[in-house]
């Protein structure tokens, strides 16, 4: 007897390319995403390229265990992940692909609410899923579901951002509370019980950087501190620009919740991974101007100006340092290793 995408499972026939991966493909898939390219059902999804002749284009996978935590799941994580790359390069992001690899036995109804997730994440940034895959394979060949996403977006005329455009003098941005992602994975997977609720902070941070843009025209770079955080992240810019860099401790925004846990695991909270946060370069004169837009966005209330671009000849290498409470200076390293595997 044929079965449909009404099973309580996936199964291995909705990866056939017959008609139980037909019906799975309408009833889960398209019945959520519905944009005109996807339901033409042509193998690609056919778009308009933008006026400006520049596209930004990324592509990322996520494998994060458990698929569902405090303030969100793997779908959100998914368009969030992508949609903040490729806007990262100042692009309006415009398309998103999704391919899933999905495990024979998989619960019907939790890929309905991840794959609702997205379609809800990308209305909210205001992205289409035009085109994506499903496979399947046999029970213990995956864990549950990965999902991979591309986006691609149009680059305005005269933006060029880049981790190698950071100039002495320039501020250090940074749009949130850091390490909530991380140490919420952490939480939900080893079961630690804390005395106030730690939530993902996975968030589509496109109109923020706009609004940033808009107020800050000459900014210089951003970039999501996801794996790695906030120490890979200037570390890798410091690298890119051959400049030394400085932040202050006190002045970089965490929930005490998440430093107390931190504290308690041994980790540094600069490393610990995000998905809701935004760094930002920009020239001194703009920086009040980018913080106040960052601040009236949503998702950008707690941001702060947390360092700067040290002075040519300060230092003989690209190096950052953080500046403690008690007034002394450490090396910020990047993360050596592997903090948390599948934190995305």
């Amino acid at each position: 007897m044929s079965r449909t995408a009404t099973d309580s499972t996936v199964l291995l026939g909705h990866g056939s390319g017959g008609q139980m991966m037909k019906r799975i493909i309408d009833e889960v898939f398209l019945d959520a995403f519905g944009s005109p390219e996807l339901l033409a059902g042509n193998d690609a999804g056919v778009a308009a390229l933008p006026a400006s002749g520049r596209i930004a284009m990324s592509t990322d996978s996520f494998v994060v265990t458990p698929q569902f935590f405090p303030g969100g799941n793997i779908g959100r994580l998914a368009v969030c992940g992508t949609v903040n790359d490729v806007a990262t390069s100042g692009a309006n992001v415009r398309y998103l692909s999704c391919g899933f690899i999905l495990e024979e036995g998989y619960p019907m109804d939790k890929l309905r609410q991840i794959v609702q997730t997205m379609a809800e994440t990308a209305h909210e940034a205001g992205v289409s899923i035009i085109t994506g895959d499903t496979k399947v394979v046999e029970r213990g060949g995956a864990d549950g579901v990965y999902i991979n996403t591309a986006g691609v977006g149009e680059v305005p005329a005269g933006v060029t951002l880049s981790g190698a455009n950071c100039r002495p003098g320039d501020a250090i941005l940074v749009s949130g509370t850091l390490g909530d992602h991380g140490i919420a994975i952490m939480s939900q997977r080893e079961g630690l019980a804390f005395s106030s609720d730690i939530e993902s902070d996975a968030a589509p941070l496109n109109h923020l950087i706009a609004d940033v843009l808009a107020a800050a025209p000459d900014t210089r770079c951003f970039r999501d501190p996801t794996r790695g955080g906030l120490a890979s992240t200037l570390n890798e810019f410091a690298q890119a620009s051959g400049v030394a860099m400085e932040i202050d401790e006190d002045a970089v925004p965490v929930r005490p919740d998440v430093q107390a846990a931190c504290e308690m695991l041994g980790y540094d909270v600069l490393q610990v991974a995000n998905e809701g946060k935004m760094v930002a370069v920009v020239p001194a004169e703009q920086a009040d101007a980018a913080l106040a837009a960052m601040r009236a966005a949503r998702y950008g209330e707690n941001a702060a100006i947390i360092g700067r671009v040290l002075p040519f000849g300060s230092d003989a290498r690209p190096v950052v340092r953080v500046r403690t409470g008690w007034g002394s200076t450490r090396i910020l390293d990047m993360l050596v290793g592997e903090q948390l595997p599948r934190i995305c």
